[in-house]
């Protein structure tokens, strides 16, 4: 019987439970079918030979046709050992010196000394693959790829696979690889389904699965691979896209949403008695939120802005639409400084409109949360702010109608869930997401990929650009004058560092060192230092924060807890120490800090003495632009999507083998588009042409984990 993909490696011929071991736990190969998703991360063309004569010490690898001259065996001291009866334990090197007709080179064997010796016998002429290197004065090549000179001609681009020390050691080189690969092939192949059905091959102008995935491994031409190439990425990304978009149809039609069809009163007068004008974004944002209340269905949305543009306002009306229908609603945040936050602007907002909003918070006394829980339940309340206390099983509300997340990422899942089970007569309340972490398109695509996403790309009039600067250690006396400067004036300011405790292998900067040297630079009783980092305790924390933003503190020194939400108007200077060792994101998050108040505001980078090419690449992109979007495009192409600061901590939520999220953007949105054109013509994929489809998506890899299981 044919192999499966979803055979055990182990069965594959020449691997066996010992290799499989190996490669389970250094690649997470468990099957056939994980074996050939395994691609090379590179290709070497073998179909040309160099003379000897034209090799230059460290070029890429090369191929030599030559002829064994001589073969010597050494010892660990160096010493020569006879050839003619040697004991092979005693060999610690192989050395073979090959020639062809221009010259000669040596080859060097550290391992598999016995066999090499055997086979190389002088007169004998091979192929010769590998890379050269110089040794003193001489060119030479170790443990090059010996292949007999008949199999020349052959295949012309070579994989290079994965690999680490571990399975080097276990025999499970690249040739082995390639020879595992080239079985599983043959086994698989000749009864192979297509993932995809014909008529989306013949749509998109793809190659079918098998040509993709021969020549994947084993490529003729360049433009067959790139043909292969397309495939497999348009395969995973289209599959993937089907599998979030499937879950928001299913949801979309399922009409259990709280309809909620009017404005009301509430909305209007706090409407109407705005300061300022609603910017063009902010808008179009509540119009499609509006739209999402009215429809019946649950909302699932997430709203994207940058540090400042305004989000807090939307999230205020959208919870007055919800009153005006006779919901309330629950502003769930991180951090209780957060919460206050949010709970002092709301009430501002409401001032006009008499909706009573409460603030619910781990430190919040018994007294006063019996009170809070009574308004709840007979609906006096309509509005709550807190943290994790919200979702209590104590919290119970009237009807609850509208749940707002602010920076989502910080809050699990089942945390969510437990919201959700709140919601008014048995429904699950619309859920709107707020982010200020700018989420690149084809991360949020993805990490969001069933939710609507609404951005509010421009800022309010009257914000004035913070002026970033970056400066090395020589500055650093001109940076504290400066800080003076703007305390004088009655500002205050934020010095940011990186680490708590010193690394030995690093000289940067550590935050206790450098609370002493400010404290120093800026002695009592004219000036006042707290500091915040994550080994406090929560009250400590507090403490402190709340000192610096009630502006009993000048300068807050502090590890990168601050980076979400504290909002401090009247601090103007953010210093970043050691620059250089945060994400592009993360500096645009501390940045974000500062520039809230009337005055003119100075983020200052202080990088250090050796600064690598990319991170001198970023520093200079902060000084160019204030733009979180075009920041996080930029920090995706740098760093990778699984290690963006602020989106999640521990990689992506679904494992990619092929497609990147940083380079095949436009892969990924015209896969998106022709995903939706499938569910609007069979939103459950049932038809029988869907079949390979539906199948594809019952395997596990396609579920998206985490993020946006929303409901």
């Amino acid at each position: 019987m044919p192999m499966q993909m979803d055979t055990a490696i182990q069965y594959l011929p020449g691997v066996g439970p010992k290799r499989a071991a190996l490669l389970g736990s250094e690649l997470g190969i468990a099957t056939v079918g994980d074996l050939l998703h395994v691609y090379p991360f590179r290709y070497i063309d073998r179909s040309s030979l160099q003379y000897i004569a034209d090799l230059v010490p460290d070029q890429a690898y090369v191929q030599i046709r030559a002829t064994v001259r001589k073969t010597r065996l050494y010892a660990k001291n160096g010493t020569e050992l006879p050839a003619d009866h040697v004991k092979y334990n005693m060999a610690s090197r192989l050395s073979v010196i090959v020639g062809d007709a221009t010259g000669e080179l040596e080859v060097v064997f550290f391992k598999g000394i016995k066999w090499m010796h055997a086979k190389l016998k002088p007169d004998t002429t091979w192929i010769f693959f590998g890379k050269p290197s110089v040794f003193g004065s001489r060119i030479n090549m170790v443990h090059p790829e010996v292949d007999p000179p008949e199999g020349e001609a052959g295949g012309s681009l070579t994989g290079i696979y994965p690999s680490t020390e571990k399975l080097k050691n276990g025999g499970i080189t690249g040739k082995v690889m390639l020879k595992m690969v080239s079985t599983a092939l043959n086994e698989v192949l000749p009864s192979l389904q297509d993932t995809l059905p014909d008529y989306v091959l013949k749509d998109k102008g793809l190659v079918p699965l098998t040509f993709a995935l021969r020549q994947m491994h084993f490529p003729t031409t360049q433009d067959n691979l790139a043909k292969a190439t397309y495939r497999m990425k348009f395969e995973e990304l289209f599959l993937l896209q089907l599998s979030l978009l499937k879950q928001k149809y299913v949801r979309s039609r399922a009409a259990n949403g709280i309809p909620m069809p009017g404005v009301g009163e509430a909305f209007n007068k706090c409407y109407h008695s705005l300061p300022y004008d609603l910017t063009g974004a902010q808008k179009r944002v509540i119009k499609e939120i509006r739209e999402d209340l009215k429809s019946g269905s649950q909302m699932n949305r997430l709203l994207q802005g940058d540090v400042g543009s305004g989000k807090t306002m939307v999230a205020v009306l959208s919870a007055l639409i919800a009153y005006g229908n006779g919901y309330q609603t629950c502003i769930m945040a991180p951090t209780e400084v957060l919460a206050q936050q949010h709970f002092a602007n709301v009430q501002k907002y409401l001032a006009p409109t008499g909706v009573q909003v409460a603030l619910l918070t781990g430190t919040t006394g018994v007294a006063a949360r019996r009170k809070i829980h009574a308004g709840l339940l007979d609906g006096s309340i309509g509005i709550l702010i807190g943290t994790h206390a919200l979702i209590e099983d104590t919290v119970n509300f009237k009807a609850l109608g509208l749940a707002v997340i602010d920076e989502q990422h910080r809050f699990g899942v089942e945390q969510r869930a437990r919201l959700w089970s709140k919601g008014a007569d048995g429904r699950p309340p619309h859920v709107l997401v707020m982010t200020a972490t700018p989420i690149p398109r084809t991360l949020a695509m993805t990490l969001y990929g069933d939710l609507e996403v609404s951005i509010i790309d421009e800022m309010p009039p009257g914000r004035k650009p913070v002026q970033t600067i970056c400066v090395g250690e020589n500055k650093r006396h001109a940076m504290h004058n400066f800080i003076r400067d703007e305390v004088d004036k009655g500002r205050q300011a934020f010095i940011v560092y990186p680490m708590i405790f010193e690394n030995e292998k690093m000289d940067y900067k550590n935050l206790e060192l450098g609370y002493e040297e400010i404290v120093k630079a800026f002695p009592l009783p004219k000036y006042k230092v707290a500091i915040v980092h994550g080994k406090q305790t929560p009250q400590e924390k507090e403490f402190n924060m709340s000192a610096f933003a009630a502006g009993r503190a000048n300068i807050l020194v502090s590890t990168t807890v601050i980076e979400v939400g504290v909002d401090v108007p009247n601090a103007s200077v953010m210093v970043i120490e050691s620059a250089e060792r945060f994400g592009l994101s993360q500096l645009h998050q501390l940045r974000g800090r500062v520039g809230r108040g009337a005055e003119r505001s100075f983020c200052i980078l202080m990088r250090g003495a050796k600064v690598s090419k990319d991170s001198q690449k970023r520093l200079d992109l902060m000084c160019a632009t204030e733009n979180g979007f075009e920041i996080a495009e930029e920090d995706m192409k740098l760093r990778g999507p699984g290690d963006l600061e602020g989106t999640q901590q521990s990689g992506l939520p679904i494992e990619l083998n092929i497609a990147s999220l940083a380079k095949d953007g436009l892969i990924l949105s015209d896969a998106r588009a022709y995903a939706t054109k499938v569910l609007d013509a069979d939103p459950t994929l049932s038809f029988p042409v869907n079949a390979p489809l539906a199948a594809e998506l019952r395997r596990d890899k396609y579920t998206v984990k985490d993020y946006s299981g929303i409901s």
